[in-house]
């Protein structure tokens, strides 16, 4: 019997290209606890179209990846732990995996960003991959992606994965749906960043955080992003009620519902 052999990305906690001949619930799993469950944490790919292009050593991966003696399938092999994300070609990026501390796994299918979501008086993004801090910007998904990509920047990256975070009102700091612990400790440094936002048409982003301290599933709003200077797919973010019927267990999970 011939078994497959998948390709994911990792882009959070690490930026990794894996090949498995896991699917993608299996591969979640074993990736989130292990074999033995000695692990526990969480952790986002993107299964991508394999074999294309030269960026990659796709004959390594086909001669390791391959059953073990007693016909167990392989579980991993780590084809790049280095600037993977911006070798892989736009139109390989097929499903995203939200994977939850416990190996609970929500599938995500991509879709084109041609027009901005409803205009806000500023953002908070996550950044995941390649750089991690999180930032307050004036710019939509679209723009941040772009001003992120571009060549001409003097800062910037070749592609970008980022979430949008629940933002809170200026005017109250406070917010009708749940952002978990993220605001909690530097609530005055959110509130200085916007002003300098607004104030500053010059200033596009401030710096909240420069990495990971508190991001989770529960805080994203509409979705995560990739993008580079032409593209750019959004993961929509299931809605409470979509994910309370067709994926509780995750959502309970990921401490949505």
């Amino acid at each position: 019997m011939i078994v497959k052999t998948h390709y994911y990305l990792s882009v959070f906690p690490l930026e990794a290209l894996i090949a498995s001949q896991l699917d993608p619930v299996q591969f979640g799993r074993y990736m989130s606890i292990g074999k033995k469950n000695g692990s526990f944490e969480r952790i986002i790919f993107i299964e991508i179209q394999g074999e294309v292009g030269d960026a990659f050593d796709w004959d390594y991966a086909r001669k390791r990846c391959v059953p073990h003696d007693d016909g167990a399938p392989k579980n991993s092999v780590w084809m790049s732990v280095y600037r993977a994300l911006e070798r892989v070609e736009f139109d390989q990026f097929r499903s995203l995996h939200l994977i939850t501390a416990d190996g609970r796994n929500l599938e995500i299918e991509p879709v084109k960003l041609e027009s901005p979501p409803e205009e806000r008086s500023y953002y908070v993004y996550q950044e995941l991959c390649p750089i991690a801090p999180m930032v307050v910007s004036s710019l939509d998904p679209l723009q941040f992606s772009a001003f992120m990509t571009d060549k001409s920047q003097a800062v910037g990256v070749p592609t970008i994965v980022f979430a949008d975070i629940r933002a809170l009102e200026l005017d109250s700091l406070k917010d009708a749906r749940d952002t978990g612990p993220v605001y909690d400790k530097n609530l005055g440094h959110l509130r200085e960043c916007i002003l300098q936002i607004r104030q500053n048409p010059d200033k596009r982003n401030k710096n909240l955080e420069r990495s990971f301290q508190s991001f989770a599933y529960n805080i994203i709003d509409r979705g995560i992003y990739v993008g580079d200077a032409e593209n750019v797919l959004v993961y929509p973010i299931p809605s409470r009620d979509e994910l309370r019927r067709n994926n509780y267990d995750w959502g309970r999970s990921a401490m949505i519902l």
